[in-house]
């Protein structure tokens, strides 16, 4: 190795982390490594200490964080470069880590190295009165344990959050950044080293000499916005590759939370102009250096969510339905869905997971000794889903009679979560129904990897700090921290709706009048009805409309819907 191997490069203005960061890496690096930090438009504050490894670049005006980053580059004489962002931690030996794979031949030259990324926590805020601790954003107005206002001490905690792990990302159709979880499940993302299609860009490494042979940033992208995606389609397009080393990481701290500035602007106005700059070179195939077409790393990571299938890569589709149960239904609703679930199978994988005791000849059965509570339904549905090697997943309640065409759906895209909206409300006693808008976990189908990973992250987090309504029953509508990920929910609507039976003992509330709701955007569509769509007459009459719908049988369940249909007709 060379007497000088990598050179780290940050970019900073008006960074407060900047010095534990440069700190940090000090601390962690194990090989001949120095600094480059460049002070884009203001001196450190804190200021950065001396030390013979650390160089600083002072400017009073801003160049942008795409021009710091070439200069650094510029004033690096090492074999490796690598760039990150001023607030970020390592592993110890991160670089040798880093570097090893090239000096042994195990990594080419034209490779670009993304370390595995962990979220970063910088700090926590400690009450003056009782020493609770809140975590990073801005400053409490009243402690959330008791509820006093006396203040509070910023504490340090600067470590990273294991249980936040990316090692893979990608663009959508827009090349906009982002997460690709589920890519990680794929044969080929097992190794230690994998091919990576896109990266967050706050930590990449490669040879000093590959970078200037991509040309450096492009700076007129602008300042800020799209560098992994540049990186990425440079990487590839060049004929060389990106991936992901395993072997190491760094934690890097995201501005999610309330009270963050981001020290470079970064308007509406300027991030689209960086994208439609993006996607006129990448798209458009402008990139001089380029020796594949865009489409070529398309085809090579598909199937990918956004983008057409690639034709040599058809996406599988294997159905399965994870049906979960406390046994709280009452039995006639209860058969009369298992019933029609058995019938409306059709061939898909059937997994129930009930609570206490088992469901004798109802798919393939898991039991579960414990007690009905939130934890207790997301591990049932965890266990499902370690159980399932479908593909997609429909999940499915003991009190929801399902129409044959919500099972028609299949998901666009692999990161989304998708509700079926189409569904109607029947009170048990006197067959009344109302329809309004709503997600609920009933009519929930998603690509199975998703959903693992989503259930995994919501039974740590509630074994660790306890069910809390902010976080809700349904993946992808809250958010993290408040929820589990930042995954998207969308509405489908299913040709005829499905049937939820409310006896009381259902986990949410039914609100048969618009006034019951807090929020008046949360009852948008409220209907009143007599009569289902697709089903018949329930007011009145549910005991004869269930024993109706306790007739359907394997072989029948067609039959049955359409001689329904033509009653209500």
């Amino acid at each position: 190795m060379n007497a000088l191997g990598l050179s780290v490069l940050i970019p900073a203005r008006n960074e407060e982390f900047l010095a534990k960061t440069i700190e940090d890496i000090l601390a962690n690096m194990r090989g001949d490594t120095e600094v480059i930090a460049v002070l884009d438009g203001a001196w450190a504050d804190p200021p950065i200490p001396d030390h013979p490894r650390v160089h600083l670049i002072y400017h009073s005006t801003s160049i942008g964080q795409r021009a710091a980053t070439n200069e650094a580059a510029r004033f690096s004489k090492a074999k490796y470069i690598m760039k990150c962002d001023a607030h970020c931690a390592f592993d110890e030996g991160f670089d040798v880590k880093l570097m090893e794979p090239y000096e042994t031949g195990e990594l080419a030259g034209n490779v670009t190295t993304v370390p595995r990324m962990y979220n970063l926590h910088v700090f926590d805020w400690a009450c003056k009165a009782c020493g609770h601790h809140s975590y990073q954003g801005p400053m409490p107005g009243s402690c959330e344990k008791c509820k006093a206002n006396k203040g509070f001490d910023r504490v340090t905690i600067w470590k990273p959050r294991f249980t936040r792990k990316t090692d893979f990302a990608r663009f959508d159709n827009t090349l906009h950044f982002q997460y690709w979880g589920a890519c990680g499940k794929r044969p080929e993302s097992q190794a230690d080293i994998a091919d990576l299609m896109c990266c967050v860009g706050a930590c990449w490494m490669m040879p000093r000499a590959r970078y200037w042979e991509l040309g450096g940033m492009d700076e007129q992208h602008g300042s800020w916005g799209q560098m992994g995606v540049e990186l990425a389609c440079k990487s590839w397009l060049s004929g060389g590759r990106q991936i992901v080393n395993k072997r190491t990481w760094f934690s890097h701290l995201f501005r999610t939370q309330q009270g963050f500035g981001f020290p470079y602007p970064q308007s509406g106005r300027q991030v689209e102009n960086a994208r439609k700059y993006s996607r006129d070179i990448w798209q458009n195939n402008k990139w001089p250096k380029a020796v594949h077409k865009f489409q070529w790393l398309i085809d090579k990571f598909s199937p990918i969510p956004d983008w057409p299938e690639s034709p040599s890569k058809p996406a599988k589709s294997s159905i399965g339905l994870i049906y979960y149960t406390d046994h709280n239904a009452p039995a006639p609703i209860a058969e009369a869905v298992r019933a029609r679930l058995l019938a409306l199978c059709n061939g898909h994988q059937l997994i129930s997971v009930g609570l206490k005791k088992p469901i004798p000849s109802f798919g393939h059965n898991l039991t579960f000794d414990m007690e009905r509570g939130h934890l207790a339904m997301f591990k049932q549905i965890l266990a499902g889903l370690e159980a399932s090697d479908a593909d997609i997943i429909f999940l499915v309640e003991h009190d929801v009679l399902y129409h044959p065409s919500h099972f028609d759906f299949r998901p666009p895209s692999r990161e989304v979560y998708f509700y079926n909206e189409h569904t109607y409300k029947v009170d048990a006693k006197t067959g009344q129904a109302v329809f309004y808008y709503c997600k609920q976990t009933s009519g929930l189908c998603a690509y199975r990897e998703l959903l693992l990973e989503h259930y995994r992250r919501r039974v740590e987090k509630v074994e660790r700090d306890g069910y809390s309504r902010n976080m809700g029953f349904e993946p992808g509508c809250h958010q993290y921290p408040r929820g589990v990920d930042n995954y998207k929910a969308e509405r489908w609507m299913s040709r005829f709706p499905n049937v939820d039976v409310r006896t009381g003992k259902n986990w949410t509330k039914t609100r048969w009048d618009p006034s019951e709701f807090r929020n008046k955007n949360s009852c948008l569509g409220w209907t009143l009805v007599d009569e289902i769509p697709g089903w018949g007459v329930t007011k009145g009459r549910f005991d004869d409309f269930l024993k109706e719908t306790c007739e359907v049988i394997r072989g029948r369940v067609f039959i049955q819907e359409k001689r329904l249909h033509e009653h209500r007709s």
